[in-house]
């Protein structure tokens, strides 16, 4: 396994009591210098500027380069912020997402994680929303196609929001598929079930636990698994956790190894096991740190403890 991370992601900075804000990578980073510090480290690089129109409007894409602040915060929307750092950090995010696709898919590692904020996947591909900025998972998708050929590449999405960007990124692209569980009604509002074959929504209720999750999972990767998918990418995302403040699921820690642990059992039988995982949500910081640590124990087929 392999973990991306670069100074940039602590340096995006948001107005005082947002969710998703430096202190999560100060978390992550502990985590992972204590417990994970034998893993190999790569600094998340820069990402193409054709890796990024493959997935987003031009226009969109100049308008934000143009929003970047000398100093202070330009609000983009109600939840999404731009301080004079945060494009380095999403365009690092994204370009990780790209080197972890490489990693993979030329056999420097089965695996690989992206410790990397601001998440992706409201990206639309034409605006910013719900914190993010650049669709990552979406373009790391586009980019192994265009880069090396797949015929087919999913992203598995376990966030308990719905992401609305990845699904407006994939339409109308042939050989990508988006499978996500979520908790609905919540932000952003869409997720339903769709008889798109490339789309498969899973809504959950409030209150649903990690027995539930597993069995939302199990016919989604029933499906994928005759799709037969060549990556796979995961939004991870760890707001489903119980303890976190944006939401009403209910899972332990020890769930995120659960799910981790079946999407690998699929990479083995459908990718040579190759999977490249990039944060998305969480934003209790004692929650993101262990369900992460137990996602990683799956990522890197390390036995739970």
């Amino acid at each position: 396994m392999i973990i991306y991370q670069h100074k940039s992601a602590h340096l995006h900075q948001v107005p005082t009591g947002h969710p998703e804000r430096p202190e999560r990578m100060a978390a992550l980073h502990a985590l992972l210098d204590q417990d994970f510090a034998d893993i190999t480290r790569k600094s998340a690089p820069l990402v193409a500027y054709e890796a990024l129109t493959a997935m987003h409007d031009e226009a969109y894409l100049q308008a934000l380069f143009e929003a970047v602040p000398q100093s202070g915060l330009v609000g983009i929307d109600g939840d999404t912020y731009l301080s004079p750092q945060s494009l380095e950090a999403a365009r690092r995010g994204a370009g990780a997402a790209c080197a972890a696709v490489d990693d993979v898919l030329t056999k420097q590692s089965d695996t690989a994680f992206v410790a990397m904020r601001p998440p992706g996947h409201h990206a639309e591909p034409d605006k910013a929303m719900g914190f993010c900025f650049f669709s990552n998972a979406a373009i790391a998708a586009r980019y192994a196609q265009e880069k090396y050929g797949l015929s087919q590449v999913a992203v598995l999405d376990f966030d308990v929001h719905h992401g609305n960007g990845t699904q407006a990124c994939f339409e109308g692209k042939a050989g990508l598929y988006y499978a996500s569980t979520h908790e609905m009604p919540l932000f952003p509002g869409t997720g339903q079930v769709t008889d798109n074959p490339h789309i498969l929504n899973q809504p959950m209720r409030a209150h649903m636990d990690g027995t539930d999750m597993l069995a939302a999972w199990q016919p989604l990767i029933q499906q994928l698994e005759m799709i037969g998918p060549e990556l796979i990418i995961i939004s991870a995302g760890f707001d489903a956790h119980r303890a976190d403040p944006l939401a009403s699921l209910t899972l332990e820690s020890s769930d995120f190894y659960e799910v981790t642990s079946r999407i690998m059992a699929l990479a083995e039988k459908t990718a040579e096991g190759r999977v490249v995982s990039l944060l998305e949500g969480g934003y209790d910081l004692t929650a993101l740190a262990q369900s992460t640590a137990c996602h990683l124990r799956a990522l890197g087929q390390f036995t739970e403890v």
